[in-house]
């Protein structure tokens, strides 16, 4: 068998390089292996002799560009007693300048009408490009310049990215043959080159075609092993064992349907359905509930909880905050009525009880909410993460509902199923929800371990919602449009992208100027807000604050004035971007809306639009009409449905941030997969691991295979760990 251990690449990075070189790759980058420093890809490549599109360059950036020298002008500065060299240079139609300041007489054999590189961070002065004493490249421009692709890597100040191609020289020069985790009838399959060859060829191409060819195979190497990961997870929870749930024919479940004052949707059944099959089979459901905002989640995972309660279990509903849980609390005590009301008067025959479960609870609740847990009278028990603590017992777990789950990562919807096991009990059945709709690669890719399901529908009587983008010269409309809500009897929610700090009447926020000159003012604040329209255009209006920084039960009348109708417009932060139910709610106005994302505007959106009355969704901002951000403000603006609102957000902001908080809470989990392109690679993949794992669950017989899945899991359980 393959000795693994000989792997070159788990070589510390000192052992190749000295140590005193190898430390700023660790500083800068986290770069501490061979491995490590091979993966650390090009950006992209410049063709040697070839003018490079300077119009590709951000500010702010290192980069290496290659142009042509138009004007010299050498001068000494008395007053600063420097040697200033002002270099101008063209690419195509784009002019840069580089400037460059030193005590000696400055000699590089940069002559007018020449190419030459310059590599160096990239700023804007007098609206033009211009470096600071870039790294300056003369060397082989001659006839085989043109030949050749240089690999521009990710840099800073102190390690420039020639420094770094080096360094990978040297790490290439000195590793024998790389083992290959890719079996090789897979290989074989796909027409992929050898890893070793992956690596050379990506660092040294020769032509684009071969570094696309390099990148190809290293794409199938991440991919594999994810749904390698994935794939024995599925497999795992299929063989562990779990008691089956089964509603009976007179028990909660019946109850509740019949009460309810609305018919279920088509898909609501459908889902149920699907859910319900999975109960009742002798391992652990583990299913994905996907749905737009508004489309029912809640009752569908209620009657999936009500049916584990019929069969003499439990379930715990996990939410990622305070609000949200005491606001699950409310609907589903509301939802439930009597049934709900177990051991006191007037409760129904088939009733159970719902707690509530939170860190800053009071002692007594605390107390009396654990004890609920542990001997079984609570059939339902909601809260946040202080489900999770080693105190919480439960009779007998028989489903977990994670809600909002990209607000939690794959170890922590797993500890309960953990702690169960550890204690010698069948672990629950699991179903986890999102309101955030997920493209197909992102599903397959995040939640491959999951079954999925999908609500699209909304509930009858639900009227869609007005969007609209409201630029600073037509925010007084926004305003009259509150009031006259306000005035029919409705209420409406204001929402700031930050608490701020707590200042005087007549402070004024600050204003910051960018680089391009253009003023740009802090986000707004709730507590700089609030004053502005108590004596402005909601002024006469009872209004209430909401945010992090008020204590649980501050949070929580806040939250129970607004259910009640007492206040008419709440003004907070993104604490109420996921399960703030109140249908009375019809006008939603997000200031700074250019401050938000993509999927967090269309959540926010979602508050209101929950009742029959039309409902109204005013995105604020100052952007320049026609910005890209302001662009992206009209989309939100221009579309309901959140399936392509997803796969623009995934467009806009790429996978590293979707993927980081829901996997493994690192800032980037893929280094070259792109979700929105590479989704015919991921479904071979999925199916390459799906028959490597039914046949060979351990991986015995691909060891280099078994132990990339090995260092990939490990590296999310360390990210884990230490964010935690």
């Amino acid at each position: 068998m393959t000795d693994v251990t000989s792997d070159p690449r788990h070589r510390p990075l000192g052992e190749i390089l000295s140590p005193k070189t190898a430390e700023p790759f660790v500083k800068a980058f986290g770069i501490h292996t061979v491995g490590d420093l091979l993966e650390h890809l090009p950006r992209r490549y410049l063709r040697r002799g070839e003018l490079t599109d300077l119009r590709d360059l951000r500010p702010g950036e290192h980069a290496t560009v290659s142009v042509d020298v138009t004007g010299l002008n050498s001068r000494y500065l008395q007053h600063r007693r420097l040697n200033l060299l002002e270099v101008s240079a063209r690419s195509g139609q784009e002019e840069m300048r580089l400037s460059f300041f030193s005590r000696r007489k400055l000699t590089w054999k940069l002559e007018v009408g020449k190419p030459a590189m310059f590599s160096g961070k990239v700023e804007v002065f007098r609206d033009k490009l211009q470096m600071t004493n870039p790294e300056v490249d003369t060397e082989g421009l001659g006839e085989d310049f043109a030949d050749t692709l240089v690999p521009i890597y990710p840099a800073t100040a102190k390690l420039e990215s020639k420094n770094i191609g080096k360094a990978i020289g040297v790490a290439l020069d000195m590793v024998g043959p790389l083992p290959d985790p890719l079996p090789p009838a897979l290989r074989k399959t796909y027409g992929l080159m050898g890893i070793d060859d992956a690596y050379r060829q990506v660092h040294r191409p020769v032509d684009a075609a071969q570094a696309k060819a390099a990148r190809e195979r290293l794409k199938w190497d991440e991919a594999l092993v994810l749904q390698v990961a994935l794939a024995q997870r599925r497999l795992a929870a299929e063989r562990a064992p779990a008691v089956p749930r089964s509603p009976r024919e007179d028990g909660l479940l019946s109850a509740f349907d019949d009460s309810l004052p609305f018919t279920l949707t088509a898909g609501q059944l459908r889902v149920g359905r699907q859910i319900s099959a999975d109960l009742v089979r002798s391992f652990p459901m583990q299913r994905l509930l996907q749905g737009e905002v508004g489309s029912g989640k809640t009752v569908v995972a209620l009657r999936a909880m009500l049916t584990v309660v019929d069969s003499g279990g439990q379930a715990a509903l996990l939410a990622p905050t305070e609000v949200l849980a005491t606001q699950h609390l409310r609907s589903l005590r509301r939802l439930l009525g009597d049934l709900a009301e177990a051991g006191t008067l007037g409760a129904a025959a088939a009733a159970t009880n719902v707690v509530l479960l939170t860190g800053s609870q009071p002692m007594a609740a605390r107390r009396k909410a654990l004890l609920a847990a542990a001997d079984g009278s609570a059939g339902i028990v909601v809260g946040t993460h202080a489900l999770l603590t080693e105190n919480v017992q439960f009779a007998d777990l028989g489903l977990v509902v994670v809600d909002e789950q990209h607000r939690f990562g794959v170890e922590q919807r797993d500890l309960l199923r953990e702690r169960a096991e550890a204690a010698g009990r069948n672990p629950p059945h699991l179903l986890v929800m999102t309101a955030t709709p997920i493209p197909r690669t992102v599903a397959m890719t995040v939640f491959g371990d999951l079954e999925t399901s999908t609500l699209t529908e909304l509930p009858a009587g639900r009227t869609p919602i007005r969007s609209h983008v409201a630029p600073t010269r037509l925010q007084y409309r926004m305003w009259e449009r509150v009031r006259e809500e306000v005035a029919a009897g409705h209420q409406a929610f204001v929402v700031c992208p930050r608490i701020g700090e707590k200042a005087s009447e007549d402070d004024e926020p600050g204003y910051r100027v960018d680089e391009d000159g253009a003023a740009k003012r802090p986000p707004l604040a709730v507590v700089d807000v609030v004053p502005r329209l108590e004596g402005g255009p909601l002024a006469g209006l009872s209004l209430d604050v909401l945010h992090g920084r008020l204590t649980a039960e501050e949070k929580d009348e806040a939250m129970a004035r607004f259910v009640r109708g007492e206040t008419a417009v709440l003004i907070a932060t993104t604490m109420v971007e996921v399960g703030v139910d109140v249908p009375n709610a019809t006008v939603i106005v997000i200031l700074d809306a250019d401050r938000f994302g993509i999927s967090q505007l269309h959540q926010l959106r979602g508050r209101v639009g929950r009742g029959t009355a039309a409902s109204w969704c005013f995105l604020a901002t100052d952007a320049d009409e026609g910005s890209p951000v302001h662009q992206r403000i009209e989309a939100v603006a221009g579309t309901l449905d959140g399936a392509t609102l997803a796969r623009l957000d995934l467009k806009t902001r790429r996978e590293g941030d979707i993927l980081g908080a829901a996997q493994s809470g690192r800032r980037r989990s893929l280094r070259l997969l792109n979700l929105l392109t590479d989704e015919p690679l991921l479904v071979n993949a999925r199916a390459e691991a799906e028959t490597l794992v039914r046949s060979d669950p351990e991986l015995e017989g691909q060891p280099l295979l078994a132990a990339a899945v090995e260092d990939r899991i490990g590296e999310q359980r360390a990210a884990y760990l230490e964010k935690a």
